[in-house]
């Protein structure tokens, strides 16, 4: 293990580093308990305050450098109509988006969240809560840790993610609002379920989930599968979150539409890349 790691993560507390230890198997059921649920987990204070601070410090002194997407997208993160779909199919719902990403590519070498999803140990650690092995660092060299920025007024409408499964770290909360909000398992492989997709688009919210977290929480979440939103920013303070991301096949990256709507630009491997996936669900 690299020592640098326990600057960062709490291992006294969760010792990633030793899953045959009685403290961490006991998180790891946890996890996979709420995980198999509810699709998300959380464990309070995984990273260590100090390195909250390096990590908000990285992304501040480089936030001039966000891409900021403001237009409006569906919850497959398509931002043009499939003119051939009726009206009230959930792929011609179209919901403003104010969001932004200090894109992966653009991170120091030294970076302390580059560092952190670099790690075996955390990889393990992840693979292991979500009882599927192997699982991989995702290829996107835009995507795999980015940070998100979430401006005063700020919003993410609902969607899917294109990756299994996502880490979420808060490091910065808003004065109010910011809350996530998801559908477990609203669909599955082969199955988009539209019909209740569109109840929740609808404003139907007997599937919806709330999640506060707090700064160094960790959440694991099968953003694939579950729908998913962040409200509305409210005062004068951003919020900050670093999502770092697996996925099943090591070979996937975002597609043109997706990368070119989210981080603002498409490089060759999306295009080289773009093959339909392997589980039928849309991206």
């Amino acid at each position: 293990m690299n020592d640098r790691l326990k600057t960062i993560v709490d291992l006294e507390k969760y010792p990633i580093q030793d899953l045959n230890s009685p403290k961490i198997k006991e998180i790891i059921n946890k996890c996979k308990t709420e995980l198999d649920q509810f699709s998300c987990s959380t464990i309070p204070n995984f990273i260590l305050p100090k390195s909250l601070k390096i990590m908000n410090v990285e992304l501040e002194k480089q936030v001039d450098k966000v891409y900021m997407s403001k237009e409006s997208i569906n919850p497959y993160l398509h931002s043009i109509d499939e003119s051939s779909l009726g009206k009230d199919h959930p792929k011609k719902i179209f919901s403003k988006r104010y969001n932004g990403y200090l894109n992966s590519d653009l991170f120091d070498k030294n970076s302390e969240m580059k560092f952190l999803y670099e790690q075996k140990e955390l990889l393990n650690f992840v693979s292991a809560c979500v009882g599927i092995s192997p699982i991989y660092r995702w290829a996107d060299p835009l995507a795999c840790h980015a940070y998100n920025v979430m401006k005063p007024d700020g919003i993410l409408p609902w969607h899917f993610d294109s990756c299994e499964f996502t880490l979420s770290i808060m490091i910065q909360k808003p004065e109010k609002g910011g809350i996530f909000e998801y559908c477990p398992y609203i669909r599955e492989p082969g199955n988009e379920n539209f019909e209740e997709v569109k109840k929740v688009l609808d404003g139907d919210r007997k599937r919806v989930r709330q999640l506060k977290l707090e700064p160094g929480d960790l959440q694991i979440f099968k953003g694939r599968f579950t729908l998913h939103r962040v409200t509305k920013v409210e005062g004068n303070r951003s919020r900050y979150l670093c999502i770092p991301a697996y996925v099943l096949d090591p070979w996937r990256v975002n597609t043109p539409e997706h990368s070119r709507a989210i981080y603002g630009k498409v490089l060759p491997i999306h295009l080289e890349r773009n093959k339909p996936r392997a589980d039928g669900l849309a991206d």
